[in-house]
């Protein structure tokens, strides 16, 4: 009988270190790999360097076991593994549409070298269709092991925030391979969930790299559908255009610019040395991620445009501290909001939704509040004595509405649903 499959993970950001530790939960002997020692240094420690809930867990757990190492050695990894997955980021190129592909081809640059038997190389990452057929024309010419080498295409459907859910029971896995032995290897991979009854669509790799582009297309353009629609409900009764597929940018720009005009109107018309607290900073409740952040990002232009920013997020705090070290950092909800002239709710965590409108009424300057996630109660906020006001709802009942605030087209299905303030938008605008 022959071993289990040894797996390897290149990098070990949200993908791949929420890919390794499950891997290695489900019982394989997996190893991570990067080129960030200090990362490497932290995940060996057991301290993940981001927020994930319920990853952290696993880690340690897999750690324990001894089924979980990390590594910054290519040649250790190329030797360790019989199957090496690719997780490394294809982020959107500065400045310029298409991914940049520079950390994909970084890592395949180094490890195709050292494969010296049969393998199967596994990308993960988000790629263009069409990547895939290059790299496998250039797989068997560069390592050693030539067409024992293989490559094969298994794209991430994982949501932030609910990554391990995710991995270990996804709504479906999609092998894109060329041959039976590397479709034989991926059911062994992900043999368990499988066996839990998981689909696994087998597609050619252009295919599985292509349902990866289509979902993130399809989510962006359904939003910008959902922001669309908010725009009707604004100016009902104007010449609007509605080319929303081809101003998908532009539509979701405009309900961050729409949200920091109507703090401004909430703050009595100008920002300018108002006091503004601000909950929520992370892309999403349930992580730290602040990658493309509205909620940060309209924090930071409200702070750009005169205003003392003060604000708090559960997770997102030491992120956002770097990429913003000019706004104010609050320890709690009440310190956010602590003499603020409009408090904003821009992102939906729990503590957010249920915190107490009579007590934060005690610490503010000026009862105003934005929800720009629609997760307050407005009749509780108004009956506090609040002057709450939420894009796509009325300052008061009867007046015209906005859209809610959403992420722009680089959304992924790491955001693979509607909230509930998108969907109400859409049924108001019907």
């Amino acid at each position: 009988m022959s071993r289990p499959l040894r797996i390897t993970v290149f990098g070990t950001g949200y993908l791949g270190t929420a890919h390794a530790a499950c891997l290695a939960s489900l019982g394989f002997d997996v190893l991570g790999v990067d080129v960030d020692a200090a990362r490497i240094g932290a995940l060996e420690a057991g301290r993940l360097p981001f927020y994930e809930p319920g990853l952290e867990t696993l880690l340690r757990k897999g750690l324990r076991s001894g089924r979980l190492g990390f590594t910054t050695s290519y040649p250790s990894a190329a030797v360790f593994g019989d199957v090496h997955f690719i997780c490394v980021g294809t982020p959107q190129r500065p400045g310029a549409p298409g991914a940049d592909l520079s950390q994909f081809e970084a890592c395949f640059a180094g490890l195709a070298p050292l494969l010296r038997r049969p393998c199967l190389v596994v990308g993960k990452s988000t790629v263009p269709p069409g990547t895939a057929a290059g790299y496998a024309q250039r797989l068997p010419v560069t390592a050693p092991a030539g067409a024992g080498a293989e490559l094969a295409w298994n794209p991430e459907f994982l949501r932030e925030g609910r990554a391990v859910a995710d991995t270990l029971r996804p709504d479906r896995i999609v092998a894109g391979v060329w041959s039976d032995r590397a479709e034989a290897t991926l059911r062994e991979v992900y043999a368990e969930p499988l066996a839990a009854g998981v689909p696994f669509l087998v597609t050619d790799p252009a295919t599985a790299e292509l349902v990866k582009a289509a979902a993130n297309a399809f989510l962006a353009t359904k939003i910008s559908f959902i922001n669309a629609m908010a725009e009707v409900c604004e100016v009902t009764g104007a010449d609007q255009a509605l080319s929303f597929l081809h101003e998908i940018d532009a539509i979701n720009g405009r309900r961050r610019t729409r949200l920091v005009d109507l703090a401004r109107e909430a703050a009595g018309g100008r920002l300018e040395g108002r006091r503004v607290g601000v909950l929520g900073l992370a892309f999403k409740p349930g992580s730290d991620d602040i990658r493309d952040s509205p909620a940060l990002e309209v924090a930071a232009r409200i702070r750009a445009l005169g205003a003392r920013v003060a604000a708090f997020d559960p997770a997102a705090m030491d992120r956002a501290r770097r990429v913003h070290p000019d706004l104010d950092y609050a320890g709690s909800v009440l310190g956010a909001a602590r003499d603020a002239d409009v408090l904003l709710l821009l992102t939906e965590w729990p503590e957010f939704s249920t915190a107490d409108p009579e007590v934060l009424a005690k610490t503010v300057a000026r009862r105003t509040v934005v929800d720009a996630r629609h997760a307050l109660d407005a009749a509780a906020w108004r009956a506090s004595g609040w002057d709450y006001r939420a894009p796509g709802r009325p300052a008061r009942p009867g007046a015209a509405s906005d859209g809610p605030l959403t992420r722009d087209s680089g959304i992924t299905d790491r955001d693979a649903d509607l909230s509930q303030a998108e969907v109400a938008c859409l049924a108001a605008a019907s």
